[in-house]
């Protein structure tokens, strides 16, 4: 492979990581996002390779959901994941819908097969009153002429002035709704597809609330009718490590490593948590054992000891 990765910067919006003439992904740090969105960064469109969109934004069923995000329903009394708020029962709309904003760039650069950056955000209430700051740093790698991986790692601390209980829809009492953390919307297409864990293989709704260290999606596009699949991976040292995992694939194709799914995560006024994650794009369906073999990838990518800028988690 002698493919590199190279930085594409819109200043002041969005950056897009391109390698062998394919724009791979495009994060988009400084959105314009209406308020009940609960604006937020995010990555779209994501590409393999073989340049292959693996990742929906704004669908009409829920336009909250945009490509791969770090979505957070319940902060406290805060809504950082978009549209209305679980509560007693049913869903409703309240004047909670927070954001998550840019502050800052603290570093952007690519080496061969690599590319990094770095940011600070505000995460406010829908009032403008400070919850959260956040460090955060995504690394795409190239691993071959089929597949990259991008690292997610986040640094959150609490400056809301009192202790913040993270959880979900389940915690809230609605069963088996525990989505909350990194989440990943796939393309129509790919409903229907295949979804695998170490476990085996079923249809995310069997598999919904399963603990696992990683999950994959192996979908089929429309036009091209060529296969791509998704992988993320969960740290082993995150929170409630290994998660429980929020995943559809009979109404629409999603994952969603949820720490949250089941029990809040109690985080004390000015303490720090941290969550990092490897999501594998890889051109083909790989089977169940070149899928296994792929999470094997993202996690040698996760154990590798990058050397982050000064500020930024590691």
């Amino acid at each position: 492979m002698t493919h590199t990765m190279q930085a594409i910067h819109a200043v002041g919006s969005s950056i897009t990581g391109t390698a062998a003439g394919v724009e791979l992904f495009t994060y988009v740090y400084h959105p314009d996002t209406p308020v009940l969105e609960s604006p937020k960064p995010y990555l779209h469109p994501i590409r393999t390779l073989a340049g292959d969109e693996v990742s929906l934004f704004r669908p009409h069923d829920h336009v909250w959901h945009k490509g791969i995000a770090w979505s957070l329903p319940h902060v406290g009394e805060h809504n950082f994941w978009g549209g209305p708020t679980y509560v007693d029962g049913s869903y409703v709309q309240l004047d909670n819908n927070g954001s998550a904003t840019h502050r800052e760039l603290i570093a952007l650069s690519s080496q061969g097969s690599s590319l990094r950056i770095a940011h600070r955000l505000d995460w406010t209430s829908q009032a403008g009153a400070p919850v959260i700051d956040e460090q955060r740093a995504l690394t795409a790698v190239l691993i071959d002429d089929t597949s990259w991986v991008l690292t997610f790692e986040s640094a959150m601390t609490n400056v809301s002035g009192d202790t913040l209980y993270i959880g979900s829809p389940t915690t809230k009492g609605r069963p088996n709704a525990g989505y909350g953390g990194l989440f990943w919307r796939g393309p129509r297409s790919f409903t229907g597809g295949t979804v695998q864990a170490p476990q085996g293989t079923g249809s995310g709704d069997d598999l919904r609330g399963v603990r696992a260290e990683w999950f994959a999606f192996r979908g089929r596009h429309d036009e091209s009718g060529r296969r791509s699949t998704i992988v993320m991976v969960d740290d082993t040292a995150n929170p409630q490590h290994p998660p429980q995992w929020f995943v559809r694939s009979q109404e629409f194709a999603c994952l969603c490593p949820a720490p949250f799914f089941s029990e809040e995560l109690a985080v004390p006024d000015h303490d720090t948590v941290r969550f990092r994650y490897a999501v594998v794009i890889a051109t083909g369906d790989h089977g169940d054992e070149g899928t296994a073999h792929l999470a094997d990838l993202g996690r040698s990518i996760l154990s590798r000891n990058f050397a982050p800028p000064q500020g930024v988690p590691s």
